[in-house]
């Protein structure tokens, strides 16, 4: 059982993008990209309201993956990327991307606030960013 409702195609679609967003920050970096993404389906706030699947979270637009609006999200998932996934949908957490909804990666230092979102750490080349409890309460 998940956190959030999926299906096998969901898995591998979480997959592709987790191998796609993060396939060289390991597979710590790739999980919390994962995690960013389930948060997306949990949320049901801010940028991500009525986001109700991996399929919707996965192919939003505009607010979605830089992999998917840049064209780099066509590699398979491997067995690696899929068990990934399925901890992230089962809902194995990841600081700083435990309650993070964004990430990106900054050429220098991550600032403390993007978007008016607060920064809640880095890890590698990734920061990843927060709502607050107030406005976002279902991924906490």
């Amino acid at each position: 059982m998940g956190v959030i409702p999926y299906t096998e195609e969901d898995v591998k679609l979480l997959a592709r993008l987790i191998r796609a967003e993060a396939e060289g920050e390991g597979n710590l970096g790739m999980m919390m990209v994962g995690n960013v993404g389930v948060n997306r389906v949990r949320g049901d706030c801010l940028d991500f309201r009525d986001i109700r699947s991996i399929r919707q979270m996965v192919f939003q637009s505009p607010g979605g993956f830089e992999a998917t609006q840049k064209g780099y999200f066509y590699q398979a998932a491997r067995q690696n990327e899929l068990d990934l996934a399925r901890r992230t949908i089962k809902g194995e957490r990841q600081h700083p991307a435990s309650n993070a909804l964004w990430f990106f990666r900054p050429g220098g230092a991550c600032p403390e606030q993007w978007y008016n979102q607060w920064n809640s750490g880095r890890y590698k080349a990734h920061c990843f960013y927060i709502p607050t409890q107030a406005d976002c309460p279902t991924v906490y």
